[in-house]
């Protein structure tokens, strides 16, 4: 499958970079450092640009089976109130309707749209506003991007995640769309082989589950 990973050089898009070559796509990857990517591949392209530019998002898009969006904000981000995936969110889904590419698979977190239902009382109404304003502004960006993607006439899957440790895969990742049996956190390449195996799964089709180890 040709699919487009936008968001590559960041913990969860370089290994998905990886788990998507080891099983025999061809990716393209927008970045704006093209130094970053280490891996080399007969079936990876790199293209230079930034997710924020039309054109660039455009040129990585086209002729694509799907796109994935892992892009993020360098760990807690600068702690001020972003709309970086929202805006970069919407280029994309306009390169994607205009180029007439249908699946898209994009990372969120644990905290957006309904599943803040999810999480602790205590959590949200103590430690979130607290000790983590800067998730709190995370999550905020989240809930703009995510109906972007929920009313557009994509087949998408939106991916809730918990906390991601860069840690050796466990294997087995439970993704649920009702909150239940829901751990701390979820090893990164456990992150990535759920992203990647989305784009032949279709039981997330149109759905926003949260998933953890």
């Amino acid at each position: 499958m040709k699919i487009a990973i936008l968001g590559a050089t960041g913990l969860v898009g370089t290994a998905t970079l990886k788990k998507a070559l080891s099983q025999g796509h061809q990716v393209t990857v927008l970045v704006r450092i093209p130094s970053k990517i280490s891996v080399q591949h007969k079936n990876l392209s790199v293209i230079q640009g930034d997710a924020l530019d039309a054109k660039a998002v455009e040129k990585a898009v086209k002729g694509q089976d799907a796109v994935i969006q892992s892009l993020g904000y360098g760990g807690k981000g600068d702690g001020k109130p972003t709309t970086f995936t929202t805006d970069a969110t919407k280029i994309i889904i306009e390169a994607m309707q205009k180029n007439n590419v249908e699946r898209l698979i994009a990372m969120s977190v644990v905290g957006a749209g309904n599943s803040i239902a999810s999480l602790p009382k205590i959590f949200t109404k103590f430690f979130l506003p607290v000790f983590m304003k800067w998730f709190v502004y995370i999550i905020d960006d989240k809930n703009t991007m995510e109906p972007l993607i929920m009313n557009s006439n994509l087949d998408w899957t939106i991916i809730r995640s918990i906390t991601i440790k860069d840690k050796p895969a466990k294997g087995k990742v439970n993704a649920t769309l009702d909150g239940k049996r829901l751990k701390l956190s979820i090893m990164v390449g456990d992150v990535a082989d759920f992203l990647v195996a989305q784009l032949a799964d279709k039981s997330f089709s149109k759905q926003a589950p949260v998933i953890s180890n």
